[in-house]
């Protein structure tokens, strides 16, 4: 069953244009064409590539951090609780009123207990400052590497000007070894990604980029394996382009050095929105979509590609509105509103702040700063009597 599902998976009409076979594609002395099993190769090499983050990070970015001023903030440990984190670990981790009321039960706590334990908790599960500086100053250095070496790769290559040379004689396009080293590099970089998912740093759009490695890996692995190397690379450096300056900003953000973050992500953005909304896709989905039929007829493979290059235009589209959306706040208030993908540590002091108002309306907060001695008190009292009555917990002058 085995053999079969491997010949099914690998019949010519999948991969490559009609009228070619795997035969016409295979290697000599001279010429070398990609094979399916070098791809294995990305697997170790993107565990080495996870090795050398935590060395990075552990000998470099957090001493560096540490020198520059990104300090983590001191938070409140949430006391072991067996029932709440029970509730916390397989039902939900910001409980609704009621199910905080029936807890509160549960558990023989106050509800503002409960409430308090959960924030906690959840604080505890993010990220500290240091980590999230940490993680961009390794993703800063990856990303300044690879669209360095990408246009020295692909600088004196025809495609990189004319885009239509990406299917001259396709598919007998003969593999390149700096071709070959910039996809893998790559390929384990996202691969690399995908195995420290768990550790790294989580934000709102999570689900997104989850959906963006797993295409990217998709289409990386079946471009190679079906020789769109030439189109591949253009989506590669295209999206190096404007991450080298998004994990700086990030970078100065930790640090807050508030200006020179601005004006990075002003920079950021244009090039986001230039590279990702008129680049890519006259680049590489135009070129795919119209000059690829040029050449040859539509098969399983144009189609496939297709579909992952969209996938990644529509997340484009995504963090283009939150872009945009964020650009409008900077342009309305004159200062960068915080990333809108950011999971926001919840703080004590807003129910502080909120007690506080809650006791003064109640009238509460008049009558505390009272004399404490029983004399002043006393006479405090009558003189307060003598001009106010308390009406539905409202001081009222007579």
């Amino acid at each position: 069953m085995a053999h079969s599902l491997y010949q099914w998976l690998w019949q010519h009409e999948f991969w490559l244009p009609p009228g070619i076979t795997w035969e016409d594609m295979q290697e000599s002395e001279d010429i070398q064409y990609p094979q399916p099993r070098d791809l294995l190769l990305s697997i170790p090499f993107a565990l080495l590539l996870v090795a050398i983050r935590r060395a990075f990070e552990r000998a470099i970015a957090l001493p560096l951090g540490s020198r520059l001023g990104v300090k983590d903030k001191q938070r409140p440990k949430a006391q072991p609780h067996p029932v709440l984190e029970a509730f916390y670990s397989r039902h939900c981790k910001n409980p609704k009123e009621a199910e905080l009321l029936r807890l509160a039960v549960r558990s023989e706590l106050a509800p503002r207990t409960v409430e308090r334990w959960f924030r906690r908790r959840r604080n505890a599960d993010r990220a500290c400052l240091s980590a999230k500086f940490c993680e961009a100053c390794w993703r800063f250095i990856f990303y300044i590497i690879s669209f360095f070496t990408g246009l020295a790769v692909l600088h004196d290559k025809p495609w990189f000007w004319d885009h239509r040379e990406c299917w001259t004689g396709y598919p007998q396009q003969p593999l390149q070894p700096s071709l070959f080293w910039y996809y893998m590099l790559e390929l384990s970089f996202y691969w690399s990604l995908v195995f420290t998912l768990p550790f790294d740093v989580k934000r709102k759009d999570f689900k997104e980029q989850i959906v963006h490695h797993a295409a990217t890996i998709f289409l990386i692995s079946f471009s190679y394996c079906a020789n769109y190397i030439r189109i591949g690379t253009l989506v590669l450096v295209i999206h190096d382009a404007s991450d080298c300056f998004l994990e700086p900003t990030k970078i100065f953000n930790y640090m807050k050095w508030k200006k020179t973050c601005d004006s990075l992500f002003m920079i950021f953005s244009a090039v986001f929105l230039v590279s990702r909304l008129l680049v890519y896709p006259y680049t590489v989905l135009y070129n795919t979509y119209y000059y690829s039929m040029e050449i040859f007829q539509p098969f399983f493979g144009y189609y496939f590609v297709n579909a992952l290059l969209i996938i990644l235009q529509l997340l484009h589209i995504f963090w283009s509105c939150l872009i945009i959306h964020m650009v409008y706040k900077f342009i309305l208030h004159g200062t960068m509103e915080k990333d809108m993908r950011s999971d926001t540590e919840e703080s004590d002091k807003d129910e502080e702040r909120e007690q506080a108002r809650e006791k003064e309306r109640n009238g509460l907060s008049r009558f505390g700063s009272l004399p404490s001695s029983p004399c002043r008190q006393r006479n405090g009292s009558e003189a307060l009597g003598s001009r106010a009555q308390l009406t539905n917990g409202h001081l009222k002058e007579r």
